[in-house]
């Protein structure tokens, strides 16, 4: 292999210096289609395969490798086939006499062409994406697990965070309300994970059975939903990647609040702070770049949403309704 410098020398005899290639060849001591691939190509292009490597062990069992990979799809991640494990199925099932090493060579050729590529995604102004996430805090002197509902706008990054002592529809329906309120406007759309507080099932056909609570929420609001791909985090990856920002900066060390109000105020004006950093290569601040989106959420409706789960309940002779195993007293009117 001819080294940089003797592809630059010889190019530059010929095309600078108006030298013949057949001079070049006599001046440099070089064949005349060595000078003729120097003239063709800038630097060495290495050697350059014309046909596939021939494989007459392997190549009539390309196609039962080939089967295995796809089944594999299907298999628990923990349960597919390494390569060894595929060598002895085609040793012991086929009758494969060849090595273990032209399997293996094959098999990460085979996942290399078979694996994901992705591309950055462009978010127009007006759209959401919302989850929950987890941390530690002491409330009330009480160290407890707190789980906090992110709402992201990826066009502008901005962000709205409420923490709660647990994730329950009456959390996720309040915060929706409350970030609906902070941002003034309702996302046109908005991308969820597959949440069993939102969807009741998932067809057959990819579509969504909505519980009854987030129905409501998008009838009151008029927002659309839109969910991701189920275990495909990369879907909704701005959200994602707020849940780890807000725990890493908001919540360390360790937040120490007398309530949960108190706790939420605090998140509040972080979020507000925020918006004068800049993120990623951004030369305009998130609050700047929020105005393009707030110009694109629809307005909010003149009464918010009652955040609360409603369940149709029969009251006993002893006036009492019971909700999640507990008895509650109502007017007697409605026994």
């Amino acid at each position: 292999m001819f080294a940089v410098e003797s592809y630059a020398a010889v190019r530059r005899f010929v095309f600078v210096e108006g030298h013949s290639r057949r001079e070049a060849a006599r001046v440099f001591g070089l064949n005349r289609e060595t000078v003729a691939k120097m003239c063709r190509f800038s630097l060495p292009p290495g050697y350059t395969r014309k046909e596939p490597a021939a494989k007459p062990k392997l190549g009539p069992l390309l196609p039962v490798i080939a089967a295995i990979l796809a089944a594999d799809q299907a298999a628990p991640v923990k349960q597919r086939h390494t390569a060894k494990r595929i060598f002895e199925r085609l040793r012991d099932e086929h009758g494969f006499t060849g090595g273990y090493t032209v399997v293996k060579d094959h098999v990460r050729l085979c996942r290399a062409r078979g694996s994901e590529t992705f591309v950055p995604l462009a978010h127009p102004p007006g759209h959401a994406q919302v989850d929950f996430g987890e941390a530690i805090g002491v409330i009330g002197g009480v160290r407890q697990k707190i789980h906090f509902l992110c709402m992201d706008l990826p066009q502008s990054d901005a962000c709205f965070l409420k923490a709660y002592p647990r994730e329950t529809t009456e959390a996720f329906l309040d915060g929706h309300v409350s970030a609906f309120a902070f941002f003034g406007g309702v996302p046109l759309s908005i991308l969820y994970d597959n949440t069993t507080i939102a969807v009741a099932k998932i067809l057959g056909d990819g579509k969504r059975e909505r519980t009854r609570a987030f129905s409501e929420l998008c009838s009151h609001y008029l927002f659309r939903d839109r969910f991701a791909r189920p275990a495909k985090g990369n879907d909704k990856g701005k959200v994602e990647g707020l849940v780890k920002f807000s725990r890493a900066n908001f919540m360390v060390p360790v937040p120490h609040a007398a309530s949960f109000d108190d706790l939420n105020a605090m998140l509040e004006e972080r979020c507000r702070a925020r918006q004068r950093d800049h993120a990623g290569r951004h030369a305009e601040t998130i609050g700047e770049r929020l105005v393009a989106d707030r110009a694109a959420l629809r307005s909010l409706p003149a009464v918010p949403l009652e955040p609360c789960e409603k369940r149709a309940a029969r009251v006993s002779s002893m006036a009492l309704v019971r909700y999640r195993t507990n008895d509650y007293s109502v007017p007697t009117a409605y026994g």
